[in-house]
């Protein structure tokens, strides 16, 4: 079996962040076959199309990282109806210089996750957006908006409620064979 090398972008940089710990719980429940990189966003400068004459060292390495990957797989809060600013930053920086995007082909999911009964809805298709201008074939089905988080998670951030567990597994499978298919068009 071919290992898939996934970046795992997370939208919250709260040190206690409900998105990274359903990020952790997702690759705990993914089958064998995915191997997950978290990629730290909450250092980059922002993006300014000016500094891609000599960018800064953060700007390189977040385009190798995603460059490296095989697949993609973002978590996200959701902020005002929309995307936090630093996952907007991340995105915009590694599809830059336009033409050389690091993202484009990657097969990806987004997760969206929310203390509040919708669970991100307008994150998740806010993101999806993005995605589709940045030719990243996203997962159709199943949707993952993870509703009511606080609720899902013992103190120790591990995953309490059981059909949210075999839900974000039954995602985390569809996902790996999403990436599979879509890596061998």
């Amino acid at each position: 079996m071919t290992t898939r090398n996934v970046a795992i972008l997370v939208g919250s940089l709260r040190k206690e962040s409900f998105s990274r710990k359903i990020a952790k719980a997702l690759t705990e429940l993914a089958p064998d076959g995915l191997k997950f990189d978290f990629i730290e966003i909450g250092h980059l400068p922002l993006y300014n199309q000016d500094a891609d004459t000599s960018p800064p060292e953060a700007w390189v390495s977040l385009r190798q990282q995603i460059k490296a990957a095989d697949a993609v797989l973002f978590v996200t809060p959701e902020y005002n109806r929309s995307v936090p600013g630093v996952l907007k930053n991340a995105i915009d920086i590694a599809s830059r210089p336009y033409g050389q995007s690091a993202w484009d082909g990657k097969p990806g999911a987004v997760v969206s996750v929310s203390p509040g009964a919708v669970g991100g809805f307008g994150a998740n298709h806010h993101l999806r957006q993005s995605l589709v201008f940045l030719n990243i074939p996203v997962l159709q089905q199943p949707e993952a908006y993870v509703g009511n988080v606080s609720t899902l998670l013992d103190d120790s951030g591990k995953l309490v409620n059981e059909g949210t567990r075999k839900f974000l597994a039954t995602f985390m499978a569809a996902f790996a064979e999403w990436v599979e298919k879509t890596i061998k068009r």
